[in-house]
């Protein structure tokens, strides 16, 4: 076995939200959190976040979401008719490779998804926004139920350090590009919440493999 290691940069391009799960109300302070480093008291994005965005949206692009009555595909459906095409089955196994398989048909969890820390170069910059939310009233057409949400601003780096067990040298370069794919399908979509209110739009910078 050997293990291989793609770090870089993830870069915001809108405020990204991740929250820290606290759902006290603050008098006159935020009402919706991001999640912070205890420690430093400075965000950061949890590896779980990165790694369960890729799989989700891998599973959505390899066409297998509509099988598994909406939990994570595992291998027992990996008889079902929509793999009558083999390079989808293919596909379909790698998936299982790396991110695991309830099953446990195919062996260990290959992926290693590490918090994501802030670049040194984002140490001192501004690190939270408070944007305002709240609900259109349809008759009124006015402003109702207010709430700050608290954002990373867009402009903000985190270093993102993914490493990859190799088992079998010949599936080195499917599982690799299976990464790759990945951080483009969230790079097209988002990460964290509130996508389509634009939250979230991140672009993955100096990738290298290891």
């Amino acid at each position: 076995m050997k293990i291989v290691k793609l770090t870089g940069t993830i870069e915001l391009l809108s405020g990204l939200h991740i929250g820290s799960g606290d759902d006290t109300m603050k008098i006159g302070g935020i009402d919706n959190g991001v999640i912070k480093d205890v420690n430093t008291d400075k965000p950061y994005i949890p590896g779980s976040s990165l790694k369960g965005k890729m799989r989700s949206l891998l599973e959505w692009h390899i066409g297998v979401v509509g099988i598994g009555d909406g939990n994570p595909f595992h291998s027992k459906l990996i008889n079902n008719a929509i793999f009558n095409d083999s390079s989808k089955k293919t596909e379909a196994q790698t998936l299982l490779k790396l991110f695991g398989d309830k099953e446990g048909a195919f062996g260990i969890t290959r992926i290693n998804v590490g918090d994501c820390q802030l670049s040194d170069e984002s140490q001192d910059k501004v690190l939270s926004e408070a944007k305002y939310e709240n609900v259109i009233n349809r008759q009124k057409g006015t402003a109702e139920q207010p709430r700050q949400t608290e954002r990373v601003p867009s402009g903000v780096t985190f270093k993102f350090y993914i490493r990859v067990k190799i088992l079998d040298d010949k599936e080195e370069e499917s599982l690799k590009k299976m990464v790759e794919k990945g951080l483009d399908l969230v790079q097209d979509d988002y990460l964290g919440g509130s996508g389509s209110r634009g939250y979230g739009r991140v672009q993955f910078i100096d990738r290298k493999w290891e």
